[in-house]
């Protein structure tokens, strides 16, 4: 068993254990700030990128996540939106994915938890993928043999862990010829990139 946190335009690491292994989200876990849970690394024009979701200061230092609520006093949806269309529109399968994610970029939701999953549902269906999200009932205590990734698939390198389940393929990037190719990044990167080759190279990037 794979032990996942909920992820925010989750990066290609992340979707090739959701599309292809045995996952659960845990969603009774404390919030933990500064990480992949809100935040989504793309390639720009100017390099690559971070683009933070907004939360709601909680009540105590400990706030499961499942109880985060947005906070749009700042403009992130419409930031992040133009953020993705100025590093995506010259891409090959942008205009046939936009639609579908458009709308996370207008409507707004209370709870972290909604907008995570359901945006993470629409990016497996963008993939082709028929993997089912299945969710902890209480906090996740790893059995033998389960594999933990709530704090090692973490935006910051102290706290990341050797995967040996996956390893980083290239493609074709909208920057990469000023950049070079940059690994891993949330996997809207790939889906613009590769279209319905996506799928695919997430299972080429798994090893064992």
């Amino acid at each position: 068993m794979e032990i996942l946190p909920l992820s925010y335009l989750g990066n290609i690491q992340y979707f090739s254990k959701l599309c292809f292994d045995d996952c659960v989200i845990d969603v009774c876990e404390n919030y933990v700030k500064q990480s992949f849970r809100t935040r989504a690394d793309i390639l720009s024009a100017n390099g690559p990128i971070s683009l933070s979701v907004q939360v709601a200061k909680p009540a105590g230092p400990r706030c499961p996540v499942r109880e985060m609520r947005l906070d749009y006093s700042k403009r992130w949806q419409h930031q992040h939106w133009v953020s993705l269309v100025s590093a995506y529109k010259s891409s090959p399968y942008f205009d046939y994915y936009e639609e579908a994610l458009a709308p996370f970029y207008r409507r707004r939701y209370e709870f972290l938890l909604d907008y995570d999953v359901e945006l993470t549902r629409t990016l497996l269906r963008l993939l082709g993928s028929d993997a089912e999200l299945h969710f902890t009932e209480s906090y996740a205590l790893p059995a033998p043999g389960d594999r933990d990734w709530r704090t090692a698939l973490s935006p910051k390198q102290r706290n990341r862990k050797p995967d040996s389940g996956f390893a980083a393929r290239p493609y074709c990037q909208v920057f990469g010829d000023n950049f070079g190719f940059v690994e891993n990044l949330s996997v809207v990167d790939l889906i613009f990139c590769e279209g319905p080759d996506s799928l695919q190279h997430l299972k080429s990037c798994r090893l064992g």
